[in-house]
């Protein structure tokens, strides 16, 4: 192991150079104007996977965005690790608020990151993450440290929902057949209290509208006698949660599991911060749900927030008019027990039960995803545990995150095999949004990290 990370050390410079090229590919799977960008992008992986050493690389072409292959088979009696990751990024809009270009990466020191940051888009999600893979599985190859087998799927349209990755790991069982997987898409609580995240919510996102008069309606021919689409859903959505955080969807808490008081005790080792979490996000306070700490708010509770809304003109200057039709997106995180399917069709019932007679209203549903939990008493987390203990030379905690990864579901479901939720990430490295930026520390601890599940997962 001390020859691997020798080399890791010996080449830290050129891996954060490789990286850089990966990000000047504007590989945004949402924007079809970028489709260029992202088979090129998908083709320079490809080139890197070889280049470590990997076996069987291919680009493999799907309904969307192809997946990239590769794997390394040292015997089959030997346990087998499948390396998941994304090589498409967010849209990089709104692009004035960068301080520079996203598809020109830079490092750049902060206060968290003394060290320096990568500032580009993907940096942290999820371009820098699984690059630390390849970058690792080329210092065990080149050094003989490789302990296990290792598969690697990367595929090209997680930031739009897998849309085709279900469909191809279905037809493709036996070639990524596996023990278990190995994703790094999630961060750690700080870089002081480095943790493994060994649970992460699920998903139901829908669209709704709301239909007034049949066309838009000048506001001083017909304002005060007719209703507002605009007025009339925003008080819908107000009315989705109380005063103490609480949803009023009808059943909406039905299946939602119960934290035991230990385990709420554990979580809560990690050292909320109440004062540090508002400053970090510009807040004189925070709410959330009443009885819970913003831990457990954002991680074992599930959750409901208006992400977009909109109608009527939003264009320079004034248009007087009442809209026809008010739109909204709306999403809601899920923890064990609650399925999108169920969840959806109870948000549909009630938002239907609560619009006025005055209004149509309807429902679309967008994607969603099953909640996922990597029990502590595993060998993965084990393997995962001791692995960055002896990379940040610090205990390490699980933490359950807030976000989703709906493909750990199903995974599990269709190769029978566990996923550890290795990420290296802070919650503050502006994922999905302007000035997305990673840890120099942060990366290099994830290439040193790596070798060492390999060999304590293969023991």
């Amino acid at each position: 192991m001390q020859e691997t990370l020798n080399y890791i050390n010996e080449n830290k410079q050129r891996f954060v150079d490789e990286l850089f090229e990966l990000l000047r590919i504007p590989s945004i799977s949402a924007d079809p104007a970028y489709k260029d960008d992202v088979l090129k992008c998908a083709d320079v992986v490809a080139t890197h996977l070889k280049n470590a050493g990997a076996d069987n690389v291919e680009v493999c072409q799907t309904k969307g965005y192809p997946i990239v292959f590769g794997e390394k088979i040292l015997d089959k009696s030997l346990p087998t690790v499948l390396v998941y990751g994304h090589y498409d990024v967010q849209p990089a809009d709104p692009l004035e608020l960068w301080t520079k270009p996203p598809f020109e990466p830079y490092i750049e020191k902060t206060e968290l990151h003394p060290d320096g940051a990568i500032f580009a888009r993907g940096a942290a999600d999820d371009k820098g993450q699984f690059f630390m893979h390849l970058k690792a599985f080329e210092a065990m190859m080149k050094t003989n440290a490789l302990p296990c087998n290792v598969k690697f799927i990367l595929e090209g349209e997680e930031e739009v929902g897998s849309v085709s990755l279900g469909d191809w790991v279905n037809e493709n069982k036996e070639k990524l057949a596996c023990d278990c997987i190995l994703i790094s898409d999630t961060h750690i609580y700080s870089n002081e209290q480095p943790t493994v995240t060994t649970g992460l919510r699920g998903l139901s996102y829908v669209e709704v509208e709301v239909e007034g008069p049949n066309r838009d309606l000048h506001s001083g021919l017909y304002g005060g006698a007719v209703p507002n689409p605009i007025h009339v859903l925003s008080r819908m959505i107000a009315n989705l949660i109380d005063e103490n955080g609480h949803i009023t969807i009808d059943g909406f808490y039905d299946n939602v599991e119960t934290v035991s008081d230990a385990e709420r005790a554990e979580m809560n080792k990690l050292k909320d911060n109440p004062e540090e979490f508002k400053k970090s996000i510009g807040l004189s306070n925070i709410e959330g749900e009443k009885g819970y700490t913003t831990l457990e708010r954002t991680s074992i509770r599930p959750t409901l927030d208006c992400n977009g809304i909109w109608g009527g003109y939003t264009g320079e200057g004034a248009k007087t008019v009442i809209p026809s039709k008010a739109f909204a997106k709306i999403s809601m995180r899920l923890v064990p027990y609650q399925t999108p399917q169920e969840i959806t069709e109870k948000f549909t019932k009630y938002f239907e039960k609560i619009a006025p007679d005055t209004v149509k209203v309807k429902v679309t549903p967008h994607h969603g995803g099953m909640p996922y939990v990597l029990p502590t008493d595993t060998k993965e987390f084990a393997a995962a545990k001791q692995a960055m203990e002896s990379a940040f030379g610090k205990e390490v905690l699980p933490y359950r995150g807030g976000g989703s990864i709906p493909i750990t579901a199903m995974f599990e479901q269709i190769l029978g095999a566990k996923s550890v939720l290795m990420g290296f990430g802070l919650d503050s490295d502006a994922i999905h949004s302007p000035n997305e930026h990673y840890g120099l520390f942060n990366f290099y601890k994830g290439i040193e990290s790596i070798p060492m599940f390999f060999e304590n997962y293969s023991k």
